[in-house]
């Protein structure tokens, strides 16, 4: 029998039908009222007060569970803070007939101490036991910036999709209006729905949010969606037992085979329900597929927005998924679609990012004022990379294995108080074909006895990276860079992927800047 380690919480629930779906699967709901209160038990072990929850972050559900099966959840406090806490949730299902065990969901939480009295909460540092304690304590911090970031982030990125309003309002053949999708339902706060403080249970407002939002997905496809994320829960007031929560759902987007369902929850006591205004106490954007008969995924058809209330939440979802797809590699776990994103920089930066078969790659295209000839031999010369890279510290080179194919030694900046990395990496070049116009740098890690990893140094992995350089006319050309991710590439991208960093685009603005003024007086190095 395994036994939960220092400050951790286990839960195990056999799933039963009364916790099932029409489908014989576990509703989503009843796994986050279980999700919910495993974690609030983790976080009052270590705060030895009570707390409450204050908000969730993304949740992927990789699998379904099934009545009969056993699901499994596992809490811990990750990192504390001054009077909040960060909670890593790892949900798995066994199969009592085969033992077979499967990840179901990872996910992150974040609880706040009660204070008693007057009393100033002050919570104690977690223990770091195992590496992965020390990995997830220091992924902890910058989870926490992304969500204190979410809403500038957000509001960012609508006012840069602004720019495209009137694109959006033309009409495209096979899209429909969301208006039938609106589902409005209301609930009575009784006291099995409280908690042990006497509010309203955060895992119960959750389940009846994924409840009217099912209703509303299931508008658009008429067939039987399922959960596939939620896009953080964010609690922002309490409600006890008396109140009426009115819950209001409605599709704002689909994305080929999935679709987003925004929902509202506003709470009224007596008065405020005579008086018809109420509180507004949590929302949350939830991510649903839907099967045909044979469990093949439906396609969602494309949405048209008609009013501006419907144009607004048509870009919000647009803007929620570049942010998700950002925040998924601080968070670590995989994304429910493959996607493809497309942003405008200026006229003269463009970046794409497209995610496929769980690989993530990011392609920047620049013009440039400068000759393609130019251009290859400084972007080729990685000696130079440290002038207008700030990713890069040094470039030396190692080796000539020919004349275009050379060995370097790179080091990194230090990131989130850790080690600086450094790579070892083969630089190839290539000049274009006969009646060409486009030049190749090519980037890849390699193993070399000569250069082993080094304790000063965290050893990174360039998979595969470069340049294409294409010729306009004499005196410009179009740089496009590639970059393959790896685990440790990934945090230099997260924050440009999720909106919050804009070193992607300084990064290009400053190669632009090199590649039209290059140094030296013009000086290129031919190796």
């Amino acid at each position: 029998m395994e036994r939960p380690a220092p400050g951790e919480v286990l839960m195990s629930q056999a799933i039963q039908p009364a916790h099932a779906t029409a489908r014989g699967e576990l509703s989503a709901g009843q796994l986050l009222k279980w999700i919910d209160t495993t974690a609030c038990l983790a976080a009052e072990k270590h705060a030895g007060v009570s707390c409450v929850t204050a908000s969730v972050d993304d949740i992927q559900f990789e699998e379904t569970a099934r009545v009969g099966q056993v699901i499994t959840i596992k809490a811990k406090v990750t990192r504390a803070f001054s009077t909040s806490m960060e909670i890593g949730i790892k949900v798995m299902v066994q199969d009592m007939l085969t033992g077979i065990e499967k990840l179901i969901s990872v996910a992150f939480s974040t609880f706040v101490a009660k204070p008693v009295g007057k009393e100033k909460i002050h919570l104690k540092p977690v223990t770091l036991l195992t590496e992965q304690d020390h990995v997830e304590h220091n992924l902890a911090a910058e989870r926490r910036k992304v969500r204190l970031q979410h809403e500038d982030t957000f509001n960012n990125l609508m006012k840069e999709s602004s720019k495209f309003d009137d694109l959006i309002f033309d009409e495209e053949e096979g899209a429909v209006s969301t208006r039938g999708t609106s589902v409005q339902s209301i609930e009575l706060v009784l006291p099995p729905h409280a908690n042990h403080h006497g509010n309203t249970f955060g895992g119960q407002i959750m389940a009846w949010m994924e409840t009217v939002a099912t209703i509303s997905a299931s508008r658009l496809c008429w067939a039987h969606p399922f959960l596939k994320s939620v896009d953080m829960f964010k609690f922002r007031g309490p409600s006890t037992v008396g109140d009426r929560l009115v819950f209001t759902a409605i599709v704002n987007n689909t994305f080929q085979t999935c679709v987003e369902v925004g929902v509202r929850v506003e709470a009224f006591d007596c008065q405020e329900w005579a008086e018809g205004r109420g509180r507004h106490i949590n929302s949350a954007f939830l991510i649903y597929n839907a099967a045909d008969d044979k469990e093949n995924l439906i396609t969602f058809p494309r949405i048209q927005p008609i009013s501006k209330d419907d144009f607004r939440r048509y870009r919000g979802a647009i803007a929620r998924k570049r942010i998700r797809l950002g925040r998924k590699y601080v968070i670590s776990h995989k994304e429910e679609i493959p996607l493809c994103i497309h942003w405008d920089i200026s006229k003269q930066i463009k970046i794409y990012t497209l995610e496929e078969h769980d690989v993530l790659s990011v392609w920047v295209e620049k013009h440039v004022g400068s000759p393609a000839h130019l251009a290859y031999h400084l972007l080729s010369d990685f000696t130079k990379r440290p002038l207008w890279d700030p990713h890069f510290v040094s470039c030396e080179v190692i080796d000539w294995v020919s004349e275009d194919d050379q060995l370097y030694h790179i080091t990194c900046p230090i990131l989130n108080d850790d080690k600086p990395k450094d790579l070892v990496v083969l630089v190839s070049r290539r000049k274009p074909l006969k009646d060409g116009n486009t030049y190749t740098v090519a980037v890849k890690s390699v193993i070399l006895p000569s250069v082993p990893p080094s304790p000063q140094y965290i050893r990174s992995e360039i998979i595969c990276a470069g340049f294409l350089i294409h010729a306009i006319d004499s005196n410009s050309c179009i740089v496009s860079y590639f970059n393959h991710m790896s685990a440790s590439i990934l945090p230099y991208f997260a924050g440009n992927l999720g909106g919050w960093s804009k070193s992607i685009e300084e990064t290009a603005a400053s190669c632009i800047q090199f590649l039209e003024n290059p140094p030296d007086n013009g000086f290129v190095s031919t190796f």
